[in-house]
């Protein structure tokens, strides 16, 4: 049984996690935190992610860093590569949890609204695999964790940017391990069903709209932040080694219905 354990251990292994300063992205931090990984959180919020670096070194055993960024200078993304390596070294972990979801009606959306959803919720994650995925090749060893959705497949009102980013997403995915997973790279992907964070705070705002995205789901409730420990600390680890490609949906069945 201890051997088996031991394939979930994080010790030794460093983290990038984006979108790090609230939400999915600092609760999945905090479980590759907990299961031994040094884990730098990358989000814009230079106070939010110095204090969550903070509560997350002092709750161990990982240690955390933070590093102020915006993900979507896609052409700094070799610098923050960089930059995420000075604290621990360079990260074979890659968590991209960064991104946004404009909720507008088709006739108010704009070019503009199309090309920053998919410029963070899309590009970002494949750029920045881009420029850590060579020292994940020289070590032989790289898991990637990208951020799907229930749009992925299928549709909701007022998503098309975030759904055709969140498609895509799935895709590249699919192509993040098609290239990578020879070289000991697994790539994949967690879609999240309805899970109170920034990101959906207009739907928690509707008490009938949450009680209804309930009761669609198989097990009876919408998710808890804590749902994603497990899945996280799965896809990050040793234990992952012949899962690659794959999207994951951590929705208590809501697909399934």
């Amino acid at each position: 049984m201890a051997a088996l354990l031991d394939r979930f251990s994080l010790s030794g292994k460093v983290a990038l996690v984006t979108g790090a300063s609230s939400g999915i992205g600092r609760r999945m931090a905090t479980a590759l935190a907990q299961a031994g990984a040094d884990v730098v959180l990358v989000a814009r919020r230079q106070e939010a992610i110095t204090e969550a670096a903070a509560a997350l070194t002092a709750e161990g055993p990982g240690r955390a860093a933070a590093v102020a960024w915006d993900v979507a200078a896609l052409d700094t993304l070799p610098e923050l590569a960089r930059a995420a390596a000075e604290p621990f070294g360079a990260p074979s972990i890659l968590v991209n949890a960064a991104g946004i979801n404009p909720r507008k009606p088709w006739q108010e959306l704009t070019p503009e609204i199309f090309r920053q959803t998919n410029v963070i919720n899309l590009e970002a994650p494949f750029f920045l695999a881009q420029a850590l995925v060579p020292a994940m090749i020289d070590s032989g060893w790289g898991r990637i964790i990208n951020i799907a959705s229930l749009q992925s497949f299928r549709a909701f009102a007022h998503g098309m940017p975030y759904g055709a980013s969140k498609g895509g997403i799935a895709q590249v995915t699919r192509a993040m391990a098609e290239a990578w997973s020879r070289h000991g790279i697994m790539a994949n992907a967690i879609a999240p069903g309805f899970f109170q964070t920034e990101l959906t705070a207009k739907v928690f705002e509707d008490k009938s709209l949450v009680e209804y995205h309930a009761r669609a789901t198989a097990v009876g409730r919408n998710g808890r932040l804590e749902d994603f420990d497990g899945l996280t600390v799965f896809l990050a680890s040793d234990a992952c080694d012949y899962v690659t490609g794959q999207v994951i949906a951590l929705d208590g069945g809501y697909l399934a219905k």
